[in-house]
Order: structure tokens, then sequence, then C-alpha cells
């Protein structure tokens, strides 16, 4: 779906910005489902979209008096001023962004934060998502490629129906491995299945970067170090303000104190204490499924005409 594109325009070195950068701002061009409450958002952000680089990501609110959340800049296009999200609606926020139109806009879109992915010729890249990691693998997998590499990727999910992206990153990989839990597409088995077999075919890696959800990191990575394969993981802790000041996104990285949004977020992967990460992710698991059940009354409430929220 798109946008009506109701703003004039002027160009400034190269880039066509409306009359009025403000009118424009964090507007919601397109949007496309993945599939599976998972949403591709295409998104006015011209400054963003000049300055990001792979790896790096924004601070979302979709409302005033919503929470802040980080959301990896899967692309951008500086020539148009767009930066793609792709967001899995699985929480209040990402519920509620879920409900937004093309033409609609997000309160806040701050960034780019982080460091970004050190990109150089390494020789050949293993680069593994789970689930929605295939989003902020994508852009570092296309990096690698253009910067020479040989990118052989891994995407893993449960299931065929949460498999994404996987045309885009085939667009960039020499090789693509397809791995589902339960075998409905690709190699039935985990990521680190995969990865296994690629090294006891005789494949060899320089590199590795790992993207997805905690445990299937944590696996993974302790598989390319018992492999011998230099690892970075892309981690997702807890956080809010993106600047390093609340203290909520802190790991453990070789026994230190880090903080992803700025130090972060991609650490070696073999020196991340991931039994601390996983048990932190857990912290506001019952507030946050409170908070969701109360989203879907004050929905089923709007829906029947009774109430506003």
């Amino acid at each position: 779906m798109d946008a009506p594109e109701f703003f004039s325009a002027y160009t400034c070195n190269g880039i066509t910005y409306p009359e009025t950068l403000e009118a424009r701002m964090n507007t919601i061009r397109r949007k496309e489902s993945l599939g599976n409450d998972v949403m591709r958002y295409v998104i006015d952000a011209p400054l963003v979209a000049m300055h990001r680089k792979p790896g790096q990501f924004v601070i979302v609110r979709v409302t005033d008096h919503g929470e802040r959340i980080p959301l990896t800049v899967a692309d951008a296009d500086p020539e148009r001023g767009t930066i793609t999200l792709i967001v899995q609606a699985v929480g209040r926020t990402t519920r509620e962004m879920a409900l937004l139109q093309p033409g609609d806009a997000l309160h806040d879109v701050v960034g780019p934060l982080g460091r970004p992915t050190h990109v150089r010729m390494f020789g050949s890249v293993l680069c593994a998502a789970g689930g929605i990691g295939a989003a902020p693998l994508y852009p570092i997998a296309k990096a690698m490629k253009d910067a020479g590499n040989q990118v052989v990727t891994v995407l893993g999910a449960r299931t065929r129906e949460l498999l994404i992206l996987e045309d885009n990153l085939r667009a960039v990989s020499d090789r693509v491995i397809v791995t589902t839990d339960d075998g409905s597409q690709g190699l039935k088995g985990l990521v680190p299945d995969a990865v296994q077999s690629l090294v006891a075919e005789g494949n060899h890696f320089d590199q590795a970067v790992v993207i997805g959800p905690p445990l299937m990191m944590k696996f993974t990575s302790l598989l390319t170090k018992e492999l011998g394969i230099p690892t970075i993981a892309s981690l997702n802790p807890i956080m809010i303000d993106g600047t390093g000041m609340c203290g909520g996104c802190r790991v453990i990285v070789g026994g230190k104190t880090e903080f992803a949004c700025v130090d972060g977020p991609e650490f070696d992967a073999h020196q991340v204490d991931w039994d601390t990460l996983v048990r932190r992710l857990g912290t506001y698991r019952e507030a946050e499924r409170a908070s969701c059940e109360r989203f879907e009354h004050e929905c089923m409430i709007d829906t029947h005409g009774k109430e506003s929220r």
C-alpha cells in the first residue's frame, strides 16, 4: 500500500525534500505484509537515510504517550529520503504500529544510533539469521558482498510461514541455506545444524555474523567458537533512550558491562554472557503480557464504537 503523494518538494544536494521537511517527517509511505504479523514499512526519514550504515538502528515512538523501542534500519534510500523498517507485532507498541496505514506518521524516529558493522574484505563470510533477525542481517550481508566477500547465508525459522526476506538475501549472497525447525521448507533442523553441515562439507569461513533470537545466537556462537570462526552478534536487550544514559541495555561481554546502544549493538559473540542476557530479556514479560491484554481489550471497545482510546 502506498501513501498519497500530497507534498510539494524541493531539491538540495541532489536529494528531493518536501516544501517543509517537518511536513513529511516519519510519514509511512508504504506498508507491506510479509506474513504472520510481520510488516515492512517504508518511512520518510531523510536525515537518517543519508547517514545510516549497516548495523545501525533507530528509536521509535508510535504515539506521544508510547514507549521507545529500537528498530534496525533494514534498508535506506537516500535519494528518496526513506528508510525501511521491518517489524513483528508481538508487544503492545508493535501492535499499535501495525494499525497504522500509509499516510499516517510515527511520532518519533531518532537515529541512526549504535556503532555500524565493521565491514571489510574478510574473504568468506557466514551470515546466519533466525526469524525476524533476517531484517537486520540483510543490510550487513549486502555490505559484506559489496566489499568483495563471498557470502554464505543461513536463514532459519520455526516454520516456513515465519521465513522472511529469502529473495532479498539470495540477491546478495553466493549461497543461501534455508532451515526450518519442522522441515516445512529447506532443511529440517536449527541454524547451528546447517552451519555444522556447511563446515563438514569443507567450507571455510573467515568471519561470521549472527542475528536472531538470543538462544539461537548463543548456540550458533558456541559452535563457531568450537570451529574457530570469529563471530559478531547483534544484541537486542531492553533499550529505552538509545544514548547510554538509562543503562537499560547493559550486557556483559568479556566479563565487563557494556551498553548495547552506544558500545554495540554488535559484540564479539564468543565473549557475550548469553545467560544473563536471556534472563534480563524476561524481566518485564508479565508486564508486557498484561499491557497487550489491555490493548486488545481497548481495541475491542473501539471496534464496537462504545469508547475511544
